[in-house]
């Protein structure tokens, strides 16, 4: 049987309105970053799609995403957190700005963050544990930009979805079976 897991990054935010390095720190939905949150409310209700569990990163900006989109009693998981910036957090982007995925691997280190393998892992286990609970077969979780990114280079080349943008909202469709991933579709938000 395959089971789907809909991977979502959180809608917009203060800090990313600002361009500010935003990990483990947080700020607060915007309004564009709510009706980001209500347009997925509205794909999951247009497609018929029944959730059967809803996760998200233990940020506001997580759960308050995920609670616009449904009502689904839901828990808030640290496995799901964006990656740690270190001393960088809250800081202006430009800060970051040039760097490749391949520079950000472990840039983050020296400033007392984390490097995005460790990201990769925790996301891959976090996940792959969810999506192994027998009576989840339609599985919502709100994360981050950086740590679906990251889960996304677990499973393939992430580069082709990353030129094509990660955007606050973006819904990221795997199919799952026998405890492997797929990318089924990426669907962007078109506000």
């Amino acid at each position: 049987m395959v089971r789907k897991l809909y991977l979502m990054r959180h809608g917009e935010t203060v800090f990313n309105l600002h361009n500010k390095i935003q990990g483990w720190c947080d700020s607060p939905l915007t309004k564009k970053g709510k009706e980001q949150a209500r347009a997925a409310r509205a794909y999951f209700k247009e497609k018929q799609i029944d959730l059967d569990a809803a996760y998200c990163s233990t940020s506001e900006r997580a759960s308050d995403t995920l609670e616009l989109i449904t009502e689904l009693p839901y828990k808030r998981l640290k496995g799901l957190k964006e990656m740690n910036y270190g001393e960088l957090e809250g800081e202006s982007e430009r800060l970051n700005r040039h760097l490749t995925p391949k520079d950000a691997e472990t840039f983050y280190l020296q400033f007392g963050g984390e490097s995005s393998n460790e990201v990769k892992d925790r996301m891959t286990r976090t996940l792959t544990s969810l999506m192994e609970n027998e009576d989840h077969e339609h599985v919502l979780a709100v994360s981050h930009s950086g740590a679906c990114f990251n889960f996304l280079r677990e499973i393939q080349d992430p580069m082709k979805e990353l030129k094509k943008g990660f955007g606050n909202g973006t819904l990221f469709v795997y199919d799952y079976i026998d405890e492997t991933f797929t990318l089924n579709e990426v669907i962007r938000q078109p506000i």
